[in-house]
């Protein structure tokens, strides 16, 4: 068993930036089914997610992520700029992010790792595969990868 580094007495959180309801319900269920214990906290658009990482409005007591799952097409401030946001951030940059989304475009691809995504996943549309696919990165990034938060 890896280690998350968060205290006995705090799970891991994982804040997903998503703003299809069905792709969120999916990303519950596969925690249902994993074996990873984490807390998830949603946003549906790009601009909520820098304030939810930053601790801005709304936002002034959340907790850090862990990960962030991070969807590319959502509404106002798309992906791809948070993405470029976070990563050009001294205070954020560390915290992994994986794109999670539709495309399998090579351009998506490519500028998402030039913008230093810590790893890129085209979201399978079948459900046993989806939940398949949430719960091994959940697996990864909570039990096997070592992580500077908490």
């Amino acid at each position: 068993m890896g280690t998350h580094r968060c205290s006995p007495s705090q799970r891991p959180l994982i804040l997903l930036v998503e703003d299809n309801f069905g792709d969120v319900r999916l990303v519950f269920e596969a925690t249902k089914i994993g074996s990873v214990e984490c807390d998830i906290d949603v946003v549906n658009s790009g601009e909520k997610a820098l304030d939810f990482l930053l601790r801005r409005g709304e936002f002034t007591s959340a907790r850090a992520p862990a990960f962030v799952l991070l969807d590319l097409n959502l509404p106002g401030m798309d992906g791809r700029e948070v993405l470029q946001e976070v990563k050009r951030n001294p205070t954020l940059r560390q915290i992994p992010i994986v794109v999670l989304t539709s495309s399998d475009a090579l351009d998506d691809i490519l500028q998402s790792y030039q913008n230093q995504a810590n790893c890129y996943v085209k979201k399978p549309s079948e459900f046993d595969a989806f939940v398949t696919t949430i719960a091994d990165i959940q697996r990864f990034w909570l039990d096997v990868a070592l992580i500077p938060h908490h």
